[in-house]
């Protein structure tokens, strides 16, 4: 672990802050984990019994099944935004947080870096507990779900990037219902639960371009052992939106705490 934070440099002391400041609050880790848990047994548990079995490349599983690899990304990405938006702009707007560090040694670069990584290991925390739910559960059958950990830390690393860009161009709390309106709908539309077959055809490729989408599609294709070269798009559309709002949130910072 000391290794892993030498690696990370500078930025490993915003982690640290992040971590000191949370080691009293481990229920706000509880109530973001267990909301998945409730979807996966009133949806996918519960609706399931309705719906039988669904396919996943032409082998029937069970419905549970398919809607498990889904919240994993899903736990993933809400973990990160929330820390990366509403805790973000506070430390921003309010607590002054940034300005404080701006009188350290640490640059922009660094603060950014460790923003993004905490709220990264926020939302991959939410995956890996989700994760080990689901095989109690004995809906993972595939020793390749062990990497849905890192591909939840790779779908963290992305919304956590947009996350921090949108709070950087947001001026009140009001403007974070732009974020729900956005978010509700990918999470029920980027198949979570349902194939993307039952689309109507001039929506599929709406719901291919959501992040969401490459990251449910990801976990899922690890989740049941079956991965491809499709995985390798999937990941490198994540970095590519990983990389943009790291680089938005830099500039935005640029203009906001140096003039």
């Amino acid at each position: 672990m000391t290794a892993v934070l030498t690696m990370l440099g500078p930025s490993r002391h915003v982690l640290e802050r992040n971590l000191l400041s949370y080691r009293r609050l481990w229920l706000i880790f509880v109530a973001g984990f267990v909301e998945p848990v409730f979807y996966l047994f009133g949806l996918g548990i519960g609706l399931g019994e309705l719906v039988g079995e669904v396919e996943v490349g032409g082998i029937p599983v069970e419905y549970a099944a398919f809607v498990a690899p889904g919240l994993i990304a899903s736990s993933a990405m809400n973990g990160a935004v929330f820390d990366a938006t509403f805790n973000f702009f506070y430390k921003l707007k309010y607590a002054k947080t940034f300005d404080a560090m701006l009188v350290t040694p640490l640059s922009l670069a660094d603060i950014v870096k460790g923003e993004v990584g905490w709220s990264m290991i926020r939302g991959s925390i939410y995956a890996a507990c989700f994760l080990g739910v689901a095989a109690a559960l004995g809906l993972i059958t595939s020793w390749w779900a062990i990497l849905t950990v890192p591909a939840a830390m790779l779908i963290g690393l992305a919304f956590a990037s947009v996350g921090t860009a949108l709070s950087s161009l947001f001026r009140s709390w009001h403007d974070f219902d732009y974020i729900q309106l956005g978010l509700q709908p990918m999470f029920l539309a980027s198949t979570t639960f349902f194939p993307l077959s039952v689309f109507p055809g001039w929506a599929q490729p709406l719901v291919q371009a959501t992040p969401l989408y490459h990251g449910v599609s990801l976990c899922r294709n690890l989740a049941f052992g079956a991965p491809s070269i499709n995985d390798v798009g999937h990941a490198v559309y994540l970095l590519g939106l990983m990389t943009l709002g790291v680089m938005i949130t830099q500039r935005r910072l640029g203009k906001l705490l140096l003039g």
